[in-house]
């Protein structure tokens, strides 16, 4: 695992409220590169397996409704006590798969840490 990416996933640790846990993972082939939790129980490279049918999906849907120049930004689900977030790197290569406490998450913060790597996570990777 990357120097970048061990200090990613310490950046998020320390600095997203409510903070769960995060995987980056490629779309293409849907290998994660790297995951943390710190909740025992949640898989964090299974849940951005599943995650990543969704963005494919829409990935699909685009192309479908021939919506030229339009790519997947991110996507939010609210859950009822959990809101996940998958972010999708600018080259469209990678996304971010993150889950927070909805009850201790802010959201603006979040999203410009989210946005510092996934910029950085194109040129990486």
């Amino acid at each position: 695992m990357s120097d970048f990416l061990k200090q990613f996933g310490e950046d998020l640790k320390k600095n997203v409220p409510g903070f769960i846990a995060v995987s980056v993972a490629e779309i293409k082939s849907g290998m994660s590169y790297y995951s943390q939790s710190v909740v025992s129980d949640f898989d964090p490279e299974l849940a951005s397996a599943f995650n990543l049918e969704v963005v494919k999906a829409k990935m699909n849907a685009i192309k479908a409704l021939n919506l030229q120049g339009q790519a997947v930004d991110n996507v939010m689900i609210t859950l009822t006590s959990q809101i996940h977030i998958i972010d999708v790197s600018d080259n469209g290569e990678y996304f971010i798969y993150l889950a927070v406490d909805s009850t201790r998450a802010n959201l603006g913060m979040t999203k410009s840490i989210l946005n510092k790597y996934k910029k950085e996570i194109a040129e990486k990777l």
